[in-house]
């Protein structure tokens, strides 16, 4: 009896998180999560314009999801270590991990570059230009979509598609260059390869990862000077 009480008390809570999307509790100081999982779609529908369905409601990124995109890069940076392939933080992953060591609060997923001459090291990038791949673990490596560039996605599951973004570069007369750019994202751009000799190390979402020296002059080349002191909502969005 009891049991069954305790039972449909936390469905009763579970509803109410759901009513009112209540993502996280702390209590006494454990943390729980309720939100999307790898058997559930994210928390959120269509990105439009680079803005995320939450951001219109005035909410930051779900800590579900953000919890979700760790484990995801986590993944990833343990399957290129195994494969002794390199790579690098990018994009507003690399400006969140500048501003604060953490995700920019409106991002809904994570950029890495890495050498396109070792692609064919990580059997899932290999297997995925036939298609998308599981792997065992159950995150999802894929080619993007025709129209979208030529990158990979891997996915937190093939249910919930947050995603880390992994951009393939190569060295053309020293300058770090690919095949394909975004014309709707200008810090989308060359860089020069000495960024990447040697890279550092930084924290971000709690895990050590890799990302260019000097990383500030890095990214005011892409972003333009005063980036990490002065956010700026995607698309010039105002709350």
């Amino acid at each position: 009896m009891l049991a069954h009480q305790r039972s449909n008390h936390d469905d009763h809570v579970r509803d109410l998180y759901d009513r009112f999307q209540i993502k996280q509790t702390v209590k006494n100081g454990h943390v729980e999560l309720f939100g999307c999982t790898k058997a559930t779609p994210r928390c959120f529908g269509n990105v439009i314009n680079d803005t995320p369905s939450y951001l219109y409601e005035g909410r930051w990124t779900p800590p579900c999801c953000i919890n979700a995109l760790k484990a995801t890069l986590q993944h990833v940076i343990e399957v290129f270590d195994f494969n002794g392939v390199a790579y690098w933080l990018e994009g507003g992953s690399l400006l969140g991990a500048a501003r604060n060591g953490q995700l920019i609060p409106w991002d809904y997923d994570i950029d890495l570059g890495m050498f396109l001459n070792e692609t064919k090291k990580i059997q899932y990038l290999e297997a995925a230009r036939e298609g998308p791949v599981a792997d065992p673990d159950g995150f999802t490596w894929e080619l993007a979509q025709p129209g979208e560039g030529q990158f990979y996605r891997v996915h937190y599951s093939r249910t919930n598609r947050l995603h880390v973004d992994i951009f393939p570069f190569y060295a053309n007369n020293s300058v770090m260059t690919k095949d394909f750019w975004f014309r709707s994202h200008p810090q989308d751009r060359e860089f020069p390869e000495d960024f990447l000799t040697p890279m550092e190390s930084a924290s971000f979402l709690g895990l050590t990862v890799a990302v260019p020296n000097r990383r500030r002059e890095f990214l005011e080349l892409k972003f333009g000077k005063g980036c990490i002191e002065n956010p700026k909502y995607p698309r010039d969005f105002k709350l």
